[in-house]
């Protein structure tokens, strides 16, 4: 069956987008290209570069994809462009990721009011979804969150993270992270206007998920526009 994301994706606008969000995508994809690592980017590849807003879902009984790209547009309309910090290559528990480095306030927003206004296009997870996400592993609070919101990884629990690698063996850490700070190097530090969501779809169960539609925000205020407005 089909599942739908929610994704915050730099430079999903393409040309339009940011240079400094299409370059960190270049650099990302250029990444998980690199034959050395690619037994190390198989579950990264297949659900694609991202950082999760909304984590994959079946839509519920009686909504509709054109209802879900509907609200989609309506939500990213609503939005200014949010500033990824000084994103960088770090270790998120046996994982790499690219992580902010500065005010995370407007992502942690932004991620927060996606998990509310998509929730009612998702189904509730089924016996096999729930076994997966081994909820005997989540702590309290993270199992409270699954329950109600489908997913462990929200509001307080959320962290804002462009995933790089699978689990890295520790064997393997010290030249892993070598070779993404060396990849990394033009790009880590620079601050990346996020200008856009993007809706992601898994056509069937073990598919590589597909970008199906962009949504952009709306312009930024511009510091004259701001004077003015005062």
């Amino acid at each position: 069956m089909i599942r739908y994301a929610v994704y915050a994706l730099p430079g999903a606008l393409g040309a339009t987008d940011a240079p400094e969000a299409v370059r960190l995508r270049e650099a990302v994809e250029a990444c998980y290209a690199r034959a050395k690592f690619r037994d190390l980017t198989v579950d990264a590849r297949r659900y694609g570069f991202h950082a999760t807003l909304k984590a994959p879902f079946r839509l519920a009984e009686g909504r509709t994809e054109a209802e879900l790209r509907q609200v989609a547009d309506a939500f990213a309309a609503a939005r200014r462009p949010v500033m990824i910090a000084a994103p960088r290559p770090a270790t998120l528990g046996h994982f790499r990721a690219l992580l902010p480095d500065g005010d995370q306030a407007g992502l942690d927003a932004l991620a927060a009011d996606a998990v509310r206004e998509f929730d009612g296009f998702r189904a509730a997870p089924n016996e096999a979804e729930i076994r997966r996400r081994r909820p005997e592993r989540l702590t309290p609070r993270q199992r409270e969150l699954f329950e109600k919101w489908g997913y462990p990884f929200v509001f307080d629990e959320f962290r804002f993270h462009l995933t790089l690698t699978d689990p890295v063996p520790t064997e393997r850490s010290d030249e892993v992270d070598a070779a993404l700070e060396e990849h990394f190097a033009e790009v880590a530090g620079v601050d990346v206007p996020l200008q856009s969501i993007a809706l992601f779809v898994e056509p069937e169960p073990g598919a590589p998920f597909e970008m199906h539609s962009v949504h952009p925000f709306a312009p930024a205020i511009a510091a004259s526009e701001k004077s003015e407005a005062k």
